[in-house]
């Protein structure tokens, strides 16, 4: 009867799962003697490696931090300093503008004064001219009246000035009467 037990195919006989055991275990402690060490001093070399990374990737992180740190207080600095500029600049923009109306009020104040002065020398030329031309005049028309010659030089300009002092005294008597009518 035991000949017609079927036996199980997925249940190895006895003898050989021993042998395959004793096999399997010889394997891993030839494995676990030579091949683990080297697998565990790789890995940790790859463990070391990659913490020394790390590190440097920290400490350049770091310092990238602190350049920009820096970065942002030169930038600042350059933009407080711009500011002073500017600032500078617009002052002394100011101050030369107000020199240039002060020199340009001054010159304006000088050509003022120039022309003044110059009509001032125009108006006495232009008088002394005029009463010149108004005293021969005068004269030649008193000697054609008297019939004779006021040609003395003294004589003339006395009774040039005399004449002209009443004309003034008339004029200024008519602009007083034309005041006084307003």
């Amino acid at each position: 009867m035991a000949a017609e037990v079927p036996e199980n195919p997925l249940v190895p006989p006895i003898p050989e799962l021993v042998i395959g055991l004793i096999a399997f275990f010889i394997v891993f402690g030839i494995l676990a003697k030579k091949l683990l060490p080297n697998i565990n001093r790789v890995l940790e070399e790859r463990r070391k490696q990659i913490e020394g990374r790390m590190e440097d990737a920290e400490a350049r992180q770091a310092e990238a931090q602190q350049v920009l740190e820096d970065y942002r207080a030169q930038l600042a600095d350059a933009r407080h300093e711009a500011a002073r500029l500017r600032q500078e600049a617009q002052e002394q923009g100011a101050t030369l503008i107000a020199e240039m109306r002060a020199e340009g009020q001054r010159q304006r104040e000088e050509i003022i004064a120039a022309g003044h002065a110059q009509i001032a020398a125009d108006r006495k030329a232009a008088a002394q001219s005029l009463r010149q031309d108004v005293g021969k005049l005068a004269t030649d028309l008193a000697g054609k009246l008297v019939g004779e010659s006021l040609e003395d030089v003294a004589r003339q300009s006395r009774t040039i000035d005399r004449f002209l002092d009443e004309v003034e005294a008339q004029a200024a008597s008519d602009a007083t009467k034309a005041e006084a009518g307003r």
